[in-house]
């Protein structure tokens, strides 16, 4: 089928356009510009760190010393979830490991990112572990060193769609953004616990990702797939309901977002590898105990639709104090492994043991 018989119907017309104009307005900034340098934000006075509890996360290891190391890290700008990453240059966490790290925003595909971290064009990045875990299958030098949360991933429907509960899904149209993105991956896991086959028992359909929710206005899905920030300034809308989060049941306790750094880094600059793991992780600690100062620091590449309260709700939902490293970390690698030999994105010889020790590293081992 093809992708306009998959979105079916007649073309969009100018109310259900402006209907999805909070959503456009969502998806632009990390759709639309492609690889981006940002220059940091000029860090303020030191900060008197009394003022705000945060626990020891995982090494105690001075910083770095000499100037500082300059590094490229990449992420979703428009990932709400990833608000660590400004608070660690906000509140100097970067800084207090020596570190000067440019922030590049990168809206390709996930084999262009890994690409670009296993060659050296970026050191480490930001994503989705659903979404890395098949193209590391390949063999992509990039190492998993720190998961960075959980959840950020839903799946709506309209509040009189009759849809109550992930398994009403089965015989249903489903719309999605992406049919190898991480949300569709998870869910599809999730059906396939419930003895739903998600390949032959559920229709999924591709729209653009700022138009999911269109497809249900017009009767063309049942329900849709989407991740915060969008989906939860969808919720807003009394038209909407959640069925299900990657929140929900043993998911809660798992990170869906994880830190790849380049396998050469790790080789050849260990320390360096170590300090900016750790500068995440203290971040991430941070945005935890202190979400409405999280949502300060994300603020200026939220959405305009976003209000402050919104962002800090969000800070407040996502699992920021879950953060795996080490056996932990590998562990969650391998069940996200095992899990999706279930719905055959792996490949049935893959050893799963073996492709967690692989991918993982322990920095704060060395």
């Amino acid at each position: 089928m093809s992708n306009d018989e998959n979105r079916g119907g007649s073309p969009l017309d100018r109310r259900t356009l402006l209907r999805a104009g909070l959503a456009a307005a969502v998806a632009l900034p990390a759709g639309a510009i492609g690889a981006q340098a940002f220059s940091p934000r000029a860090i303020g006075p030191a900060t008197d760190f009394s003022q705000f509890p945060l626990c020891k996360t995982a090494s105690d290891a001075p910083p770095l010393t000499g100037a500082p190391r300059k590094l490229k890290l990449s992420w979703n700008a428009g990932a709400v979830c990833l608000a660590a990453l400004p608070v660690a240059i906000d509140y100097g966490f970067f800084q207090k490991q020596n570190l000067d790290v440019e922030l590049v925003n990168y809206s390709g595909s996930t084999d262009q990112l890994l690409e670009a971290i296993a060659t050296g064009k970026s050191d480490a990045g930001l994503g989705m572990a659903l979404r890395w875990l098949k193209p590391l299958e390949q063999g992509f030098d990039v190492k998993i060193a720190a998961g960075l949360h959980g959840g950020c991933m839903r799946v709506l429907t309209r509040t009189d769609s009759g849809v109550n509960k992930l398994a009403d899904l089965k015989g249903k149209v489903v719309a999605v953004g992406d049919l190898g993105g991480p949300d569709k991956n998870f869910f599809s896991i999730q059906l396939a616990k419930l003895g739903i086959d998600p390949v032959k028992d559920v229709d999924w359909h591709v729209y653009p990702g700022n138009l999911v929710n269109v497809a249900a206005d017009k009767c063309e899905a049942k329900a849709f797939l989407a991740s915060d920030p969008l989906a939860y300034l969808w919720l807003k809308d009394p038209a909407y309901k959640e069925v299900a989060s990657n929140l929900d049941g043993a998911y809660r306790d798992i990170a869906c977002c994880i830190v790849g750094l380049r396998g050469s880094l790790v080789r050849d600059e260990p320390q360096v590898a170590r300090a900016i793991t750790q500068a995440l992780l203290d971040a991430a600690m941070f945005t935890s105990q202190n979400p409405q100062l999280a949502a300060k620091s994300f603020q200026p590449y939220a959405p305009k639709a976003a209000t402050l309260e919104d962002l800090e709700a969000m800070a407040r939902y996502h699992t920021h104090h879950h953060h795996p490293i080490g056996e932990v970390l590998k562990r969650e690698l391998k069940g996200y492994a095992d899990d999706l030999k279930t719905v055959s994105v792996f490949k049935p010889s893959t050893d799963t043991t073996k492709f967690a020790e692989r991918i993982y590293v322990d920095v704060f081992s060395v």
